[in-house]
């Protein structure tokens, strides 16, 4: 049986190049035609840890938090979406979107990877938000879009009810952190080297093929 490639993807939920690094890294793994040869893990990864449950509004956010202009953010929306639609993926952008905290979605990550459900939830979670205009910071629509994935909701509501579920996913962000991930997205290979941003699919095809051969 031949080793497999690990890949950690260190994302958030409201991450929208995450979405598009993550098609552009599949895409290099499907021209390369070893799907059977990658196993993914997706590595927590906050981009507004003290944000209240409320969130607010996406394009204030943006404001404050880079200095953008409203013009800028949608430009940068515009040309995202375009981009997107490419790999097959819909944002849909609108002037009252609000942005939220992640922790709990991340708890349920973490939960569904015990049931190789991860990159499911994942993508699942993305799509409610981006494509849905879904409030990703609900418990109700977590759990909602958990169980349309196949996991129990019982059993999830209990995870996110532990503190030391809360505990954990905070000191794995920390982790990583200290070893030196700064950004999302972030595409450690190997653990042994990283690729950050939605990269061209030739940069990841690249790294793919250079530890297939190190491998052989």
């Amino acid at each position: 049986m031949e080793n497999k490639i690990k890949i950690n993807i260190v994302s958030d939920i409201v991450c929208p190049w995450c979405i598009i690094g993550y098609k552009r890294l599949m895409n290099a793994i499907k021209e390369l035609g070893v799907q059977d040869r990658i196993e993914l893990n997706w590595i927590p990864y906050e981009l507004n840890p003290n944000m209240s449950n409320e969130g607010q509004n996406l394009q204030e956010h943006l404001s404050e938090k880079y200095g953008s202009t409203p013009l800028e953010q949608k430009k940068m929306e515009e040309e995202m979406t375009a981009m997107a639609l490419t790999l097959g993926f819909q944002f849909d952008f609108y002037d009252s979107m609000r942005i939220f905290n992640t922790r709990e979605a991340h708890i349920l990550l973490d939960f569904a990877k015990e049931f190789d459900k991860q990159t499911d939830l994942n993508l699942r979670l993305m799509t409610a938000f981006y494509s849905e205009k879904k409030d990703i910071a609900n418990q109700t629509i977590l759990l909602d879009e958990l169980e349309a994935v196949g996991l129990d909701r019982v059993k999830a509501l209990e995870r996110l009810n532990s503190e030391e579920a809360k505990y954990s996913i905070v000191q794995e962000e920390k982790h990583w952190q200290q070893m030196g991930v700064k950004s999302t997205p972030t595409f450690i290979f190997e653990d042994m080297s990283a690729i950050p941003g939605a990269q061209p699919e030739e940069v990841f095809k690249n790294a793919i093929s250079n530890l297939l051969k190190e491998q052989k």
